[in-house]
């Protein structure tokens, strides 16, 4: 997958049309919510568009920043065709290209901590700024090393996430996120510790999965064993949402116990729920008094996406058993969903997938949200 001009598509007349009928679709009465139809969860080449726009533009969840505390530590990822390092050096945390300048080998692969990166083509060695120190043989008379420094991307920290964006403009973060931190600033997220990541693969859209997670609709009925009994269906709340955010609580029933103690600023409310949100396009999070759960969506075709979901705990309330039963449970609830997601993927092709009537702002509030957003990002 290659990230495309957005100049090329004016040459598919039905991504035109696509582009028309999703700002029809948003219009629609706010009493009278629809879902999109299902083409937009399947064709390829508005997926390639989608790469071109909202995706490429947006901010993208590349792990928690934890997972980087000590200079050197680093982690890869492929995000929309860019083979990325995210690492630690003595300024911050960096997003840098996992391309050699030489002849565009990737540098190194998985997670780990390294001094320096050596291409394991022709040996040129990297600084973790990105600065070439090594580059043997190398004599011509034009080479000069200070034009083969690493490509960078724009990288900030926030809420204890690192998040990277692929666009030479970059948004503003801290605008499009106004209204988060008042969502979950009492949960102290910087301060959750990571235990668990993962990384899975989806034949789902990546659409499907922001949708899936951000509503309560589906709980009591996808997850009777795992969530109905802490999070049942009619004790979903909508909660706040902003320029490039969304949000949900879910609410427990007041005959079972809290979760956990959490941060000393939580409230008796929040230590008995949890906070779902979406930072659009990719990443959705539930945090809870002593629990967070993050899956970073990374798209790889108009069905397939690929999946990286980290927990993390407040504190030191989990022994590791319950860390376990935890890791468990959300194995279940993630299988649960990715069975559900795959079986709607294959149905998109239907003349009858033509998108159906949301639920009210509790149910599916949270969908029209992310609705509207892509609306407005569909340029």
């Amino acid at each position: 997958m290659t990230i495309q001009d957005n100049n090329l598509f004016e040459a598919l007349p039905h991504v035109e049309a696509m582009k028309e009928q999703m700002t029809t679709i948003a219009a629609a009465p706010a009493g009278a919510p629809f879902g999109l139809p299902g083409h937009f969860y399947a064709d390829q080449a508005y997926f390639d568009y989608e790469c071109a726009t909202v995706l490429k533009s947006g901010w993208h969840c590349a792990g928690r920043a934890d997972e980087l505390a000590q200079e050197g530590d680093y982690l890869t990822l492929h995000l929309l065709g860019e083979p990325l390092i995210i690492v630690r050096d003595a300024s911050g945390i960096k997003a840098l290209s996992n391309v050699c300048r030489h002849r565009g080998m990737r540098l190194v692969e998985g997670q780990g901590n390294s001094k320096r990166f050596v291409c394991p083509y022709h040996a040129w060695t990297y600084g973790t700024d990105g600065t070439l120190l090594r580059a043997t043989r190398m004599e011509n008379e034009g080479f000069d090393p200070q034009t083969c420094k690493l490509g960078e991307f724009a990288c900030v920290e926030r809420f204890g996430f690192v998040y990277v964006c692929l666009d030479q403009n970059p948004t503003d973060i801290d605008k499009e996120l106004t209204g988060l931190e008042t969502l979950i600033g009492a949960y102290e997220p910087d301060n959750y510790k990571i235990v668990h990541s993962a990384i899975e693969v989806w034949k789902t859209n990546w659409k499907c999965l922001v949708e899936n997670f951000m509503e309560g609709y589906h709980l009591s009925v996808v997850h009777p064993q795992t969530l109905h009994g802490y999070t049942p269906t009619g004790l979903s709340e909508k909660a706040a949402s902003g320029d490039s955010f969304t949000s949900y609580y879910a609410n427990y029933p007041q005959d079972i116990p809290s979760r956990g103690q959490g941060a000393p600023g939580l409230s008796a409310k929040d230590q008995h729920r949890s906070t779902l949100f979406a930072v659009f396009p990719c990443q959705v999070v539930s945090i809870a008094a002593s629990l967070l759960v993050s899956l970073s969506i990374r798209p790889q075709t108009a069905d397939s996406i690929e999946v990286r979901w980290t927990m993390s705990v407040y504190g030191d309330e989990f022994d590791q058993d319950t860390i376990n039963q935890r890791i468990a449970l959300w194995e279940d609830v993630n299988r649960e969903d990715r069975e559900k997601l795959e079986i709607m993927q294959s149905a998109f092709g239907s003349i009858h997938a033509t998108g159906g009537p949301l639920a009210g702002p509790d149910y599916e509030g949270t969908v029209h949200d992310f609705l509207l957003w892509l609306a407005k990002h569909n340029t």
